[in-house]
């Protein structure tokens, strides 16, 4: 391994990290700035329920209307985030577990999550790109963000093999755009995670306030006919 690729893959990532920290531990600091109103209605739910329950939600499909209706984005989602998870994950085992790319079903395992993250992402462009109605809505930062997520699954791909012998370009690359990623997400829509327990537990504190969550079975409708929805 070059000296390079080894500064890359340590001191730079660690860098690009303690910078993403950073930023994300100052808007933390001027989010709670702002305290919400308390409810001014009587409380009527199990607010600690409630507040559970909307933090989970993401992982409760049938409680989505959207997931519902629409399976097929719902697995999509998935798939693009169990993605990310084994990219990121292979940037901490290539420079501090390496032997553990060296059993083949791991790295074949990994490639098979990873380029399945990039099919999804690759039909998230086209689509942004080919619906007039995603099109008005879609700014730089969704084309720049999806763009540097396709990169990043097509790097992670060649990179997991770990194959110093062969060539360092794929390594270079894929710690390359880790780095870039680091430094771009607090600012891009890709930091979207950040918020979303904090959003989630106001929201949940609030519906569970005025007894709208829980759920109950009973209250979840099913998806209605397509007929009546045209």
């Amino acid at each position: 391994m070059s000296e390079f690729l080894k500064f890359l893959e340590d001191k730079v990532q660690i860098a690009a990290l303690l910078f993403l920290a950073a930023v994300y531990l100052i808007r933390l600091v001027w989010l709670f700035r702002f305290k919400p109103s308390p409810e001014k209605t009587w409380a009527i739910g199990n607010v600690n329920r409630a507040i559970r329950q909307s933090i989970a939600g993401i992982a409760l499909p049938k409680r989505m209307e959207s997931a519902r209706r629409r399976p097929g984005f719902y697995i999509q989602f998935v798939i693009f985030h169990l993605g990310v998870t084994a990219a990121i994950t292979a940037t901490f085992i290539i420079p501090y577990r390496p032997n553990l790319f060296k059993i083949r079903p791991v790295v074949l395992l990994f490639q098979v999550v990873i380029g399945g993250a990039l099919g999804v992402a690759i039909l998230r462009l086209i689509r942004r790109l080919t619906t007039p109605a995603l099109r008005i809505i879609s700014t730089p930062d969704d084309y720049a963000s999806i763009i540097l997520m396709i990169l990043f699954f097509a790097a992670g791909i060649l990179a997991v093999p770990n194959h110093l012998e062969k060539s360092e370009g794929p390594l270079v690359i894929f710690f390359g755009l880790t780095a870039l990623l680091l430094v771009y997400v607090p600012f891009s829509k890709i930091g979207h995670y950040l918020y979303y327990p904090i959003s989630r537990f106001y929201l949940g504190r609030m519906m569970g306030h005025r007894g709208v969550f829980p759920y109950r079975k009973a209250a979840i409708p099913s998806a209605p006919p397509q007929d009546k929805l045209q």
